[in-house]
C-alpha cells in the first residue's frame, strides 16, 4: 500500500510538471513585427491548447535585412527553442542551415525545387510546413482584367527568395506574361532602403506593376504603394497586405488558412509527430482583394466582372 501511494504521489507530481511545461518557439522573419495573420496563427495555437504567457512563449526575431537572418536563426538555436516557424524562403533556409535537430515548419514557395525538402509526401530531415503557389500568372490576369491597356509591366522581386538563380523565377513568369500580352521588365529590390531608388529607375513606359511577395516588397509594401498610385500605377501582387496597403489588388493563398496550418504542423509535432513524416501541404483556397479607392485615385472604372470575382472590396 506504501509503495503504492508512493507511486501514485510521482506519477502525480510528474504528471503536474507536464501540465505546467512551457513550450518555447522561436519565430524567424524579414519584417517589422507581428500582424493580422501573425494574430490568427496564435489565436489557433491556443485553440489547440498552447495559450502564449501560460504555457507558450514565442521569442521573435525580425531582420531588417536577408543577411541578418542567418545570425538571428543560430541565435534561436543557442536560445534552445523547441521549435523554430520561418517565414519566407531566406529565413527558411538561415534556419535549415543552423540546425538539423531543432524541428522547422516554415511557409515557402517551392521548397523541393529551392532543396529545402526532400518532397511534398515525406519532407525527411527536420522540416515540413506550407507550400506556397509562387505562380504570378493570376495576379496578372486580374491585373489585365483591371486595366486592359496594360503592355509593360516592371516585377519588383528579390532574386534572394531562389537560391537556384533568379533564371528559375523569371523565365517562367515572363512567359506568362506574354500569353497577356504582356512586356515584363524584372526590378531588383533586395533591401527595403532602396525602393525610392528603384522607382526612379523605371523604364518610362511602364505602365503596371507586378510585386512577388518577397518579404523585402510586404517590408516597404506602404511605400510601394504610394509610389506606384503617384506613378499612376497600377499595381498587384501576390499577398493581401499589399491591396489593404494602397496597392490596385492582390491575388493570394488565404493565409488565414495558411496560418492556422502552420498552427497544427506546431501542435502535431509538440505532440511527438516527427516533421520528416508529415506530409508537406499546399493552399486550397485563394482569395482576390481589390482596393477600389486606389482604382479612383488612378481613374480606373473596373468592369463590373472583376468586382462580382472579388473575395473582398476595400472601399
Amino acid at each position: 500500500m506504501v509503495i503504492a501511494l508512493a507511486l501514485g504521489l510521482l506519477l502525480g507530481i510528474a504528471s503536474a510538471q507536464g501540465a505546467d511545461k512551457i513550450t518555447r518557439i522561436g519565430f524567424l522573419s524579414l519584417g517589422s513585427g507581428a500582424g493580422k495573420y501573425f494574430g490568427i496563427f496564435v489565436q489557433r495555437l491556443a485553440e489547440l491548447g498552447h495559450v502564449e504567457g501560460k504555457n507558450l512563449v514565442i521569442e521573435h526575431r525580425w531582420a531588417e535585412k536577408n543577411d541578418q537572418l542567418p545570425e538571428l536563426a543560430a541565435g534561436l538555436v543557442r536560445a534552445n527553442v523547441d521549435l523554430i516557424v520561418t517565414g519566407g524562403t531566406p529565413a527558411t533556409l538561415a534556419a535549415k542551415q543552423a540546425t538539423a535537430k531543432i524541428p522547422i515548419v516554415f511557409t515557402a514557395s517551392a521548397p523541393v525545387e529551392k532543396g529545402i525538402i526532400a518532397s511534398l509526401a515525406r519532407p525527411g530531415g527536420n522540416l515540413t510546413g506550407v507550400a506556397l503557389v509562387a505562380t504570378m500568372i493570376k495576379p496578372l490576369e486580374r491585373l489585365k482584367d483591371a486595366a486592359s491597356g496594360v503592355s509593360h509591366v516592371a516585377l519588383l522581386y528579390d532574386p534572394a527568395t531562389d537560391p537556384r538563380g533568379a533564371e528559375q523565377f523569371l523565365t517562367p513568369t515572363r512567359r506568362q506574361a506574354e500569353t497577356l500580352n504582356i512586356a515584363l521588365g524584372p526590378v531588383v529590390l533586395r533591401e527595403p532602403g532602396d525602393t525610392n531608388k528603384v522607382f526612379m529607375t523605371l523604364p518610362a513606359d511602364t505602365d503596371g506593376l507586378l510585386l512577388q511577395d518577397s518579404n523585402v516588397n510586404l517590408f516597404v509594401r506602404d511605400r510601394i504603394c504610394e509610389l506606384a498610385t503617384q506613378r499612376r500605377l497600377p499595381a498587384v501582387g501576390n499577398h493581401p497586405l499589399f491591396a489593404s496597403s494602397g496597392c490596385l489588388l492582390s491575388y493570394s493563398q488565404d493565409l488565414v488558412e495558411v496560418n492556422r496550418l502552420v498552427a497544427d504542423y506546431i501542435d502535431r509535432i509538440l505532440r511527438g509527430a516527427q516533421p520528416a513524416d508529415l506530409p508537406t501541404e499546399q493552399p486550397t483556397k485563394f482569395d482576390l482583394i481589390i482596393n477600389l479607392k486606389t482604382a479612383k485615385e488612378l481613374g480606373l472604372t473596373l468592369p463590373r466582372s472583376i468586382l462580382m470575382l472579388a473575395d473582398e472590396v476595400i472601399e
